[in-house]
This record gives structure tokens, C-alpha cells and sequence, in this order.
């Protein structure tokens, strides 16, 4: 499945996005760090019979050019995104650190999703841990970790990028986060986590937007933290991967499940990238969330 490449202005330039059609309500999809709008190809391919995808390029990745300059700016532009497209009350979908992103938008007021769908992607830390693991994100240690399992900032001339892009695919059946996605969804990706620069090709994000990104203000009014949850009043669902990044914290995903109505918590036989490697299975979830709003905009007509 193919999208349509389209542009969403914000205060200093155009993020860059994919809309893959379809008909009826908004979706928008969002990435975690190192993955792109491509990585949401197979979901959407799920979703057009019934909804409107629309998968973004967060600063920093993908074919958008801007770079973050404050650690708000990521989440802050999807309220700029969906201000854009004229939806009303859409559902917000974001994996790893999108799921963040599309919770500080609605925790914020700058967009109010008819629900949102977090995949694998939570603050689960108070403030004061939280802010000791950002910190220790722009760590030398934890640059060179970056660097060396994820390649963020490497730069490459033409042979080099797609001698990059056939690794990810060959290795990808074996690979702790992509086994299971398709071989040429994996290609996708990692051409569009190549940007041109010059003669050369960067692999995005850079460790300066990892920096920038994790530089959190201890007193910001939305924090990456799980009180962030009580300033949340839309339905919400947790896709919670039995491999992924927060599977040994089950029992606090689930308080912040029960804490509050209309939150659901669903367990998913997947590693963390959960788009990539079950995109049938998160389309279904998605689309139960779509029917649901058709049938409340149904009654409500009654």
C-alpha cells in the first residue's frame, strides 16, 4: 500500500506526513523514535476500508527537515496537525514514544481525541525518577548506545545508505524489535529514516534531537511522568506488548488502567514494535475504537 506524501504547516516550517486515504474518521498515527509515517504502512492498509489514516513524521525523522528545539515541540505540533485537517475529536494512535506524544496532547487541551490508543509507549516513573532516566538519555554512555544499536546520526554516502537499508531487511527476521514485520516494510523504513544532506545521507533522529527531546523541564505543567494520566478525561487504550519495553511493569500499567474510566488495558503477543510486526491485530483494536465513535455519532443523531 501506497500513501499520498502531504505537508502540515507549523510555527517554523511543514511536517512531513503520509495520508493513506480511505473515507470517514480521522486517524491519526504516530512513531516512536527511530521509526517514521512508513512504519504505520500495514496498519493503514487495515484501516482505509473504514476510517482516514494519516501517519506523521515527527520532528527529527522521517522527510520532515525541522529539528526540535525545546522538548515540547514533537507533541505540541499535533495539536498544529490536527488544527490543520479540521477534525473534529479524531482518534489518536501513537507507539512507543508517539504514545507519549499523543498523551501530552491531550493531557495538554490542544487536541481532544475521541479516544486515544497508546502502543507500548508510557511514562510509568514519578517525576524525580523520570527526570534521572532523561537524564541519563544524553549520558556519553547512552549516546554511544544509541550509536551503535540504532546508528542515530550516522552518516553515509549512496553505497553506504543502501548497503544500511539491505542489512535492516536481511537481519530483520532475527532482530530483537523487527522480527516478524515484513521484509519490505522494514526497506520502507529505513530508506525514510535516511534523509539527504548535502552528499551524504544521516540517519535520523541525530543525537542532538534525542538530547533536545530528553532536556525536560522539571517544572513543566505536562511531564513526562505517570501523573500525567490524571489530566486525562477522553477513553483510553494501552496496547501492551507481552515482549516489549514494558512487560515486567504489567501490574502499573494496570493501575493506571483502573485509575480512572473508560480505559482499557490489552495485551498483545508481539515485541515492541508492535505496527511493524502485528499490524492486523493493532488494526483490529483501532477499528473497534473507530466503530465505537460511529455508533455514540449515531445515537447521538437518534
Amino acid at each position: 500500500m501506497t500513501g499520498t506524501e502531504i505537508g502540515f504547516p507549523v510555527v517554523d516550517g511543514v511536517l512531513s506526513a503520509v495520508d493513506f486515504g480511505g473515507h470517514g474518521e480521522g486517524v491519526l498515527l504516530v512513531h516512536g523514535s527511530g521509526h517514521n509515517a512508513a512504519a504505520w504502512t500495514d496498519v493503514a492498509s487495515h484501516l482505509v476500508s473504514e476510517c482516514h489514516p494519516i501517519a506523521l513524521d515527527l520532528r527529527g525523522h522521517g522527510r520532515t527537515r525541522l529539528d526540535s528545539t525545546s522538548p515540547e515541540q514533537y507533541w505540541r505540533d499535533i495539536g498544529s496537525v490536527v488544527t490543520a485537517l479540521a477534525w473534529d475529536r479524531p482518534v489518536l494512535v501513537g507507539h512507543s514514544t508517539g504514545g507519549y506524544a499523543v498523551t501530552a496532547a491531550a493531557a495538554s487541551g490542544l487536541v481532544e481525541p475521541v479516544a486515544l490508543c497508546i502502543v507500548d509507549g508510557l511514562v510509568l516513573d514519578d517525576r524525580d525518577a523520570s527526570l534521572a532516566e532523561h537524564a541519563d538519555m544524553r549520558t556519553a554512555e547512552a549516546v554511544h548506545r544509541l550509536r551503535t544499536m540504532f546508528r542515530y546520526g550516522w552518516t553515509a554516502d549512496d553505497d553506504q545508505m543502501r548497503a544500511f537499508v539491505e542489512q535492516c531487511v536481511r537481519e530483520a527476521g532475527a532482530d530483537w524489535l523487527n522480527a516478524g514485520a515484513r521484509p519490505g516494510l522494514v526497506e520502507e523504513v529505513a530508506r525514510r529514516s535516511c534523509m539527504r544532506r548535502g552528499h551524504r545521507w544521516v540517519r535520523r533522529p541525530v543525537i542532538e534531537e534525542v538530547a533536545t527531546v530528553t532536556a525536560v523541564e522539571p517544572d513543566a505543567e505536562v511531564f513526562p511522568a505517570v501523573d500525567v494520566y490524571d489530566r486525562l478525561s477522553c477513553p483510553m487504550t494501552i496496547v501492551l506488548a507481552e515482549d516489549g519495553f514494558y512487560a515486567s511493569r504489567r501490574d502499573e500499567v494496570r493501575a493506571v488502567v483502573d485509575a480512572a474510566p473508560d480505559r482499557r488495558l490489552i495485551d498483545i503477543s508481539s515485541n515492541h514494535n508492535v505496527p511493524m510486526t502485528r499490524p492486523a491485530d493493532l488494526a483490529a483494536i483501532i477499528l473497534e475504537l473507530v466503530r465505537d465513535r460511529a455508533a455514540a455519532s449515531a445515537d447521538n443523531v437518534d
